[in-house]
């Protein structure tokens, strides 16, 4: 008798073309074999070049267990949109398997319909808490934990637990377990035991005696910045977190926050490039991917209309000294780098919490004296290379002039944006460089022909 053929990704050129051929054949034990030979990256390339009947087939064949842990290898955004295209009921029966931070993720990414029809099917108490989970900010340490964790009554013996872990084994096995939590009958937590603890203090022991009485632990409100400082204050594998009441509901890791930290700068990344509504593939929907875009372009056609209006303005004193063209776009740009500057600087200072929404007028006179220096500078360096090309010193006057004024209030402006934003409940990441690059280019526009227009005669 012959040995089975191995299938691995080396078979086949193009992996996705295997995938497929196995989806037809139908055996689930030779395709799980082939997707378990992929790694992570040849898998989500693997499975986004299927068509929708393809992928709806393959988790048709493989069981809840197997589709979950193929899930785990996809980004949040790929795994919920094939799941939105599966019946709400085998799409519930994968994601009862997933652990409830990712659970929380892939029903946040999915629309809300989509999500709601996928939980009425799921079973009562894991759709109860998937619920409580979508109840936190994503970016916070409720929508972060994890609900699986293993916590004792005060009054246990190490023994008790020893014996608790061995009956439910089975149970506790894809558990993270690095510590177990004690707590009271209301679920308050009183104190933490390490596996060494358990592991070697007497069997006898209560955990009320041995415990580590007032440990770290993180609230549910705890944002992405906080976590990030707390694990790095304290060098613990998790962290359990509480309510507002002081109840323990569940364990934040910290590859959990480095995780949510990666997606929100590729978030703000994709937003600063123009993709509205999160990450985007090109396995989407063709009027879905254009819909994304065009939301954006749009925008930016009307913010460089009212820029262009203010050349409309001056038609006279562009056609009089049409040198000033070539320094138009020199004033705009080496503005707006100067503002981008200071955008970068309140965004960082934000997220560090060493400047608040309200303490506009310090970062303004803080801004506001850079720019000035600033501007003087750059208008000097602008306003010397222009005089010295065209042998015009009102031709510098104007261009560095120009240059001057705008770059203060490019910097100003970049500085306050950020908080404007934050403090009104905006994306400042999304929103800040758009609304500088209209404005400075705006102003910059007006500055030279305003200025070039009070010396005309003198230009022309």
């Amino acid at each position: 008798m012959e040995n089975p053929v191995t299938v691995t990704p080396e078979s086949h050129a193009r992996p996705w073309e295997e995938l497929q051929s196995l989806i037809v054949a139908g055996d689930a034990a030779v395709l799980l074999e082939f997707i378990d030979s992929m790694n992570p990256t040849e898998t989500a390339r693997a499975i986004s070049r299927l068509n929708a009947e393809s992928q709806g087939r393959l988790f048709y064949l493989l069981s809840p267990e197997d589709a979950a842990e193929v899930i785990e290898d996809i980004s949040d955004a790929q795994a919920a949109d094939l799941m939105e295209d599966l019946p709400p009921q085998q799409a519930a029966a994968i994601l009862e398997e997933l652990d409830s931070d990712h659970l929380a993720d892939l029903l946040g990414e999915m629309d809300e319909e989509d999500a709601e029809a996928i939980l009425k099917q799921m079973r009562p108490d894991e759709a109860l808490e998937a619920r409580q989970f979508l109840a936190y900010p994503a970016d916070t340490a409720g929508g972060l934990m994890q609900s699986e964790y293993l916590s004792y009554p005060a009054e246990w013996t190490i023994g008790q637990v020893l014996q608790d872990l061995q009956d439910n084994r089975e149970s506790y096995a894809d558990y993270h377990v690095q510590y177990f939590y004690v707590t009271d009958q209301a679920e308050r937590l009183l104190g933490v035991l390490r596996m060494h603890d358990v592991l070697f203090l007497p069997r006898s022991a209560r955990l009320e005696k041995v415990m580590i009485r007032k440990p770290h632990h993180l609230t549910v409100a705890a944002g992405l910045e906080e976590l990030r400082d707390f694990f790095e204050e304290h060098d613990l594998f998790g962290a359990p977190t509480v309510d507002m009441d002081g109840r323990m509901v569940g364990v934040v890791l910290p590859e959990s926050v480095e995780e949510a930290r990666r997606e929100k700068s590729v978030k703000q990344y994709l937003g600063l490039s123009g993709i509205i509504g999160g990450e985007e593939f090109r396995t989407m929907p063709l009027f879905n991917r254009a819909g994304r875009r065009l939301s954006w372009l749009s925008l930016n056609i009307i913010l460089n209309i009212i820029a262009a209006s203010v050349i409309a303005l001056y038609q006279d004193t562009l056609a009089a000294a049409i040198t000033l063209a070539i320094f138009l776009p020199m004033v705009s740009d080496m503005s707006g780098c100067s503002g981008n500057q200071a955008v970068a600087v309140s965004m960082r200072e934000l997220s560090l919490g060493l400047v608040r929404p309200n303490e506009l007028l310090r970062v303004l006179g803080k801004e506001a004296s850079l720019g000035v220096l600033n501007g003087l500078a750059l208008g000097l360096l602008l306003g010397g290379v222009a005089m010295l090309w065209k042998g015009n010193p009102y031709l510098g006057l104007v261009v560095g002039g120009a240059l001057a004024a705008n770059t203060v209030v490019a910097v100003s402006l970049g500085g306050l944006l950020p908080l404007l934003l934050k403090k009104i409940k905006m994306d400042p990441a999304l929103v800040s460089a758009p609304l500088l690059t209209t404005v400075t280019d705006m102003c910059g526009f007006f500055f030279v022909l305003s200025f070039a227009t009070a010396v005309l005669p003198r230009l022309a």
